[in-house]
């Protein structure tokens, strides 16, 4: 088939002979109308003011100094005020159907990144309690664009990074705490602003179980090593039940432990970026594009501690010195002031330069809905809902898809009904059930779709309007997966997913391929064949499952 680099190489080559630079770099794209071919470029409007001729005058003279034939092309046509539209050719346009039979579950992956390492950040959540949808979104925007990266050449690491410090842990330990002593008989009144959910419950009746002898319950530092650890273990299983895997999981508190947030403070004075200002340690991080200093440590009379960011700015000097040139973070929203502060501590200590590590992935909250009203409550996380309560509800598959088909940064809405739902309105449901029908003409004809690979195969009987829609889809799927990969955006391979997934049903209730002439019915077995291969790479990617019934 002919590529976008092809075609475009083609008509770079055919500029230059009419007098444009050396360097001109046509655009090529897809036409929105696939009335008008296969693929679309505006060159000769770019070089009409160049060339002192007019746009229609500039396609004209292209168009004739193009070898078409040799990067096949059937035909190219002048539109509107200077587009040039071409057609490919049947011939070319099928032979990709071999490639991607041969090249199976290889096919869309590219070397791109030449092994680079890359540290993919997500999740993080402190280790307070099971994990929210919040935190689920998050789950499937970070593994996704993992996998996206492994697919196009780099050398991933996933990784956990544990709140296990500060507050909200206190909170915790205090929490189990008063519950563990309401549990052995003691009068005592829960706090109002503590933890409310069943799991504190289960945390301290399991602590007394396994403590005896702290009768009084007031073993505090025993308790919170006890609350963490449980809660830890708690996530784990929310995280296998969304089949989420972790290469690293990285604790916060060991930044201190190990002397980390103290070295770079440190160091960071040494850099001349800091003073001293109303008692407190400030970072001048305007020098690196903020609005405003900030304040590292507060002052005595504040308590003395470090602000939120510095322990950042120490964590990702780890990764730097652990060799990470490129890191990721998938976050919420609410971690938009963090990214000019961690980059400017970082900057300042000559990390990251120029400005852009790490890059950040910033999504937005989900809002559940059943019946349509919202649902907020969870029995067992007490005032949210959980991973877990859809994966219960809907499946791992449904609650994948549904947080990476949109934006990260757009708000989403989880209509659990939709979710369930065995529909054309449902699109996870309607994606795998196109999967499936394609594994089904193999399996009502009884053929062993290992046994299709092109060879010998007439492919130019492919030429209905359906079928090369189809084709052109899944030819699109390496770059899709390529641009998606690049702006980090999985909605991207999951908006190709739906449409490929409309093209393959049309054509499945339109063209029939078993019982067909014998040309037509090997054909069409290539095509089914291959577009099989693509749905189930397409799927694997965003951590789906490609299912052969349904």
């Amino acid at each position: 088939m002919s590529s976008p680099d092809t075609l475009r190489a083609e008509i770079g080559r055919a500029a230059v002979t009419l007098g444009a630079p050396e360097d001109f770099a046509a655009v090529v794209e897809r036409p929105r109308d696939p009335e008008f071919g296969e693929w679309s470029t505006n060159a000769a409007m770019l070089l009409a003011r160049p060339l002192k001729q007019s746009p229609r005058d500039v396609a004209t003279k292209l168009i004739a100094a193009m070898q078409l034939d040799a990067v096949g092309i059937s035909a190219a046509e002048i539109a509107g005020p200077g587009f040039i539209n071409f057609r490919i050719d049947t011939g070319s346009l099928t032979r990709i159907l071999p490639e991607i039979i041969g090249r199976g579950d290889a096919y869309g992956r590219s070397d791109t990144g030449a092994g680079a390492p890359v540290v993919v950040e997500f999740v993080s959540a402190n280790p307070t309690g099971p994990l929210h949808v919040g935190h689920g979104r998050q789950a499937a925007l970070g593994d996704a664009i993992s996998t996206m990266l492994q697919w196009t050449g780099w050398a991933v690491s996933r990784e956990f990074y544990y709140n296990d410090g500060g507050g909200q842990i206190n909170n915790l330990q205090k929490s189990v705490q008063l519950r563990a002593q309401q549990q052995a008989g003691h009068d005592v009144e829960f706090a109002e602003n503590g933890y409310h959910g069943e799991y504190i419950r289960e945390i301290a009746a399991a602590y007394r179980a396994q403590h005896a002898n702290d009768v009084a319950i007031v073993d505090t530092d025993g308790i919170r090593r006890f609350a963490v650890a449980a809660l830890r273990a708690e996530q784990d299983l929310d995280l296998k039940a969304f089949g989420v895997v972790f290469d690293c999981y990285y604790l916060e508190s060991s930044l201190y432990t190990d002397g980390k947030v103290d070295t770079t403070v440190a160091t960071l004075i040494g850099s001349g970026h800091t003073y001293e200002k109303d008692g407190a340690l400030w970072l001048r991080t305007t020098d690196f594009g903020d609005d405003q200093d900030r304040v590292m440590k507060r002052s005595a009379e504040k308590g003395g501690e470090y602000t939120y960011f510095v322990p950042d700015v120490a964590y990702h000097v780890t990764k730097w010195e652990r060799g990470f040139r490129r890191a990721i973070n998938v976050q919420g929203s609410d971690h938009h002031s963090t990214v000019t502060r961690v980059r400017a501590g970082l900057q300042a200590l000559g990390i990251g330069i120029p400005q852009g590590y790490p890059e950040y992935v910033l999504h937005q909250m989900v809002t559940v809905m059943r019946a349509g009203e919202e649902v907020k409550i969870s029995k067992r996380a007490g005032s949210y809902v959980t991973v877990r309560d859809l994966i219960e509800e809907v499946g791992r598959d449904a609650v994948r898809y549904f947080f990476v088909m949109r934006k990260g940064d757009s708000q989403l809405v989880f209509d659990v009904d939709l979710a369930r739902s065995q529909s054309e309105e449902n699109p996870i449901y309607y994606i795998q059930m196109a999967h499936a029908r394609l594994c089904g003409i193999f399996r009502v004809g009884e053929i062993d779709a290992a046994s299709i690979t092109g060879a010998g195969v007439d492919l130019s009987v492919l030429s209905e309007p359906e079928e090369r829609e189809l084709i052109k889809a899944l030819a699109d799927f390496p770059a899709t997966l390529s641009g998606a990969t690049m702006a980090l955006e999985p909605h991207r391979l999951a908006n190709w997913l739906e449409k490929t997934a409309a093209l393959v049903h049309t054509w499945y209730h339109k063209h029939h391929v078993l019982n067909e002439p014998p040309a037509i019915m090997q054909a069409r077995l290539v095509l089914a064949g291959a577009s099989r291969v693509v749905l189930c790479n397409a799927l694997t990617v965003l951590g789906l499952s490609a299912p052969e019934r349904m």
